[in-house]
């Protein structure tokens, strides 16, 4: 457990120093080019930890890792030596004072677009999207959907059903649960192209061409569950014993990793979804009912019973026998030419970025759950899961934060750098900058939003973390 806190909280930091960095060197960086006296860069708030003059800029590390700053020669901030007057920001010219200023989410964005496209160079290995049994009565059982089918492509589902659309190839679990994210919320029905395979290394048989009804669900319910409400429960795996726990049912009733159920009490799991689903539904009143499982192991097939014992699961008691389900998952490495990684990258980050500002536009006006906003809790969280996996999987979390942080800076918001934008373009627009009173007047109104939003994402947070989102 601890050494689990450590790596979240060692991998939050460096998420939130690595694009802190690289968001205030953009502003740094375009404020030099301008000639604007850069007095400090700083990575943090607070009490200064470390410092270092480089030339005219004092470089300081700061007790609080949650943001940072570049302080410029300004004559709003204090007193400036005649002398020096022509490289005070505020004497600049209004194209330099939105260039310094728009560059620093900017940095963001191109950082996003370098790592998505070393994700893509180096290749990174992704569940397959062969699915297992959708949910009775799903929208994804409705279309047609059956256990061991694979999706390989899709496209939108026009009124002349879905003919002229481009195909979009469909490569991965992650690259289907994206595009299932933009259609949903846009209301898009689509057109799904699958194959069914007995394994996936054998040849598939004839496509079929099914339809989603994405219009079904409200862009309220377009959030982490999305793909469950869809009805697809998961990549297919086989229904076998991969581990069995000592002491536990499954040891008791002779149960061995590696064993294949066939069938319990009669009944015949399709995947191991289904055989999960079928445990669980092995009681009556709260007690456990006992099971007779057929199974096969090195060619026979042998009769166990299996007496299940009741455990606390996500708040509810159900039926448990001890021992973990389900053989490896069938998986996919994705990976790009370098042209082609960088182009997917350039236009990933668009996607992302349009993604985030129609997710944002739909929680503002209600029609997005407000449970989609996230804290740093759940950073650390992601970010924790993402070095576990793997370091293309947490450069590829990385750049999505990374967008996340160049589109949230640029919200028209007082205390954000798209704030400061609104502000010149008042000023572009009437030749006049806006008045000390209203800039008050707006920053005390856009400290309230943030730390009301501050405050719901924190709130989210904890709920996720005690279960109740």
């Amino acid at each position: 457990m601890l050494i689990t806190f450590l790596i979240k909280a060692l991998a939050f930091i460096v998420t939130i120093g690595v694009l802190v960095v690289i968001h205030e060197y953009g502003h740094y960086r375009a404020a030099v080019a301008c000639n604007v006296k850069v007095l400090r860069f700083s990575m943090g708030f607070g009490r200064v930890l470390w410092s270092r003059m480089r030339g005219e800029t004092e470089f300081v590390v700061s007790a609080l890792p949650l943001g940072g700053y570049v302080k410029m020669l300004d004559e709003r901030e204090g007193a400036v030596d005649p002398a020096e007057l022509h490289r005070a920001f505020n004497r600049k010219p209004l194209p330099q004072r939105a260039f310094v200023v728009s560059a620093g989410p900017l940095a963001n964005l191109a950082l996003a677009v370098l790592l998505y496209a070393c994700v893509n160079w180096a290749g990174v290995s992704e569940l397959r999207p062969w699915f297992a049994q959708p949910k009775a009565g799903s929208l994804a059982a409705q279309a047609g959907l059956q256990v061991r089918d694979e999706i390989i492509a899709l496209k939108p589902d026009g009124a002349d059903s879905g003919e002229g659309a481009t195909w979009c190839a469909v490569r991965s679990m992650n690259d289907l649960q994206w595009r299932l994210t933009q259609h949903a919320l846009k209301g898009q029905d689509l057109v799904l192209r699958v194959q069914s395979r007995s394994s996936p290394d054998q040849p598939a048989g004839g496509e079929r061409l099914l339809r989603l009804k994405l219009s079904q669900i409200s862009a309220s319910e377009v959030d982490g569950e999305l793909m469950s409400r869809i009805g697809l429960t998961g990549p297919y795996a086989e229904p076998i014993i991969s581990k069995v726990l000592d002491g536990g049912a499954a040891q008791k009733a002779g149960l061995l990793s590696g064993d294949r159920v066939l069938d319990v009490n009669g009944q015949a799991p399709t995947d191991v979804s289904h055989l999960l689903r079928i445990i669980r539904e092995s009681q009556n009143k709260g007690q456990a009912l006992p099971m007779t499982m057929h199974i096969e192991r090195g060619g026979q097939v042998l009769d166990l019973h299996v007496l299940p014992v009741m455990k606390q699961v996500e708040g509810q008691m159900l039926p448990r026998i001890d021992a973990a389900l389900g053989g490896p998952a069938a998986t996919v490495t994705v990976r790009y030419g370098l042209l082609d990684g960088m182009q997917r990258a350039v236009v990933k980050t668009w996607d992302v970025s349009v993604l985030s500002l129609n997710m944002l536009g739909k929680m503002l006006i209600g029609q997005a759950s407000l449970k989609n906003l996230s804290g740093p809790l759940t950073i650390a969280d992601y970010a924790g899961q993402s070095v576990r996996l793997g370091w293309a999987y947490y450069v590829g979390f990385l750049a999505l934060v990374s967008v996340s942080l160049g589109v949230l800076n640029l919200l028209p918001l007082p205390v954000l750098d798209g704030g400061h934008l609104m502000y010149y373009l008042f000023e572009g627009v009437t030749g006049r900058p806006v008045s000390e009173r209203w800039l008050e007047r707006l920053q005390r109104g856009g400290v309230a939003i943030m730390l009301m939003m501050m405050s719901l994402a924190l709130y989210n947070d904890l709920a996720r973390l005690m279960g109740a989102h």
